[in-house]
């Protein structure tokens, strides 16, 4: 501002002694000048204020200015002009659900998994637009050829699976009774028990009718090499339709699941108390087993029963006791 008020004559002066030092300062310069967008932007600016600074232009030259200037321009409109039409992001729970559906079940397509979220309503009326089938393509798990996980393959064929075993249960008065078990591997269900103090084979072939009416019978059986497992027991087997599929000798874990249970039945219920007879272990069983099928949660079943439990959300909450308080049964009332 000061210099509006100098006389012409200094400001001319001023204008003549620098632009010596420019070209002094030009001399030594390297061929080409490196400028920031700064300085391009003080010097469009400039030469958009006053044209006839153009050919004052010395370290660029007037062409340059120029190009600089429509660049900036093409850059604002389209800047200013950019489309915004377009379906807009799909939020991040829509996304994750599109990534579960697509790694459970790896043989679906996105054409599958796109009407399966329209079954669940992920339509116009509560997103404000439609999920395409495009979309859930995009978002889909691709890794590699589509192929069932080993859990799912033998979680499809333990339905068809049973186990038995027999446990020995000391009495108060050390004599020995004989517990006869039936697994089912599907949701780890105790399907039978029974007591003896003489598991003869006649006696397990009955109990593997009982435990078994003809039209549920599973496809395979699988137990250890016991020699009470006689001729007329797996003769029994066979003409019910099963398989036996007895362990290799000393290999307990190839019937993993009953001797899981055997373990559970002794540390939760058996290990706790005396047993009188053969007709007390029977009722303490039969306790435990309702308890066990009913109500107790396993992990392999996600926290459910084998029988299934239904989730209470309302009420208060009541405790019953299950074998006289060894272990309690809470419920909403």
């Amino acid at each position: 501002m000061v210099d509006l008020f100098k006389p012409r004559r200094r400001l001319e002066a001023e204008n003549l002694f620098l632009r010596h030092q420019l070209s002094i300062a030009l001399r030594r310069a390297p061929p080409r000048l490196r400028l920031r967008g700064s300085d391009r932007a003080l010097l469009v600016w400039m030469t958009r204020l006053w044209p006839n600074l153009l050919g004052a232009a010395k370290v660029v030259q007037p062409e340059t200015i120029l190009r600089w200037h429509r660049a900036g321009f093409t850059a604002f409109w389209r800047w200013k002009s950019r489309k915004r039409a377009g379906r807009p992001k799909i939020d991040r729970g829509l996304r994750d659900l599109i990534r579960r559906m697509s790694r459970e079940n790896s043989e679906w397509g996105a054409s599958r998994i796109h009407g399966e979220l329209l079954m669940l309503g992920f339509e116009v009326a509560q997103l404000g637009f439609e999920v395409a089938q495009s979309t859930v393509s995009k978002y889909m798990v691709r890794d590699g050829s589509p192929s069932q996980s080993w859990k799912t393959f033998f979680r499809n064929h333990a339905q068809a699976i049973a186990a038995i075993d027999l446990f020995v249960v000391p009495t108060l008065t050390f004599e020995r009774l004989f517990a006869f078990l039936v697994l089912g591997h599907g949701r780890r269900q105790l399907l039978w028990f029974e007591v003896t103090r003489h598991p003869t084979a006649e006696w397990l072939a009955r109990q593997i009718t009982e435990a078994f009416p003809w039209a549920s019978a599973p496809a395979y059986l699988v137990r250890d090499n016991d020699r009470a497992y006689g001729h007329v027991f797996m003769s029994r087997v066979r003409a019910m339709g099963i398989r036996d599929r007895p362990i290799s000798p000393g290999s307990p874990w190839q019937n993993a699941y009953v001797e899981r249970l055997i373990g559970t039945v002794r540390r939760e219920c058996l290990d706790r108390m005396l047993i009188f007879g053969e007709a007390h272990l029977r009722q303490i069983l039969s306790c435990y087993a309702a308890y066990y099928n009913e109500v107790r949660t396993h992990l392999a079943l996600g926290k459910d029963a084998p029988l299934g439990r239904a989730v209470q959300r309302t009420g208060a909450i009541v405790a019953i006791p299950i074998l006289s308080g060894l272990h309690h049964h809470y419920v909403r009332i």
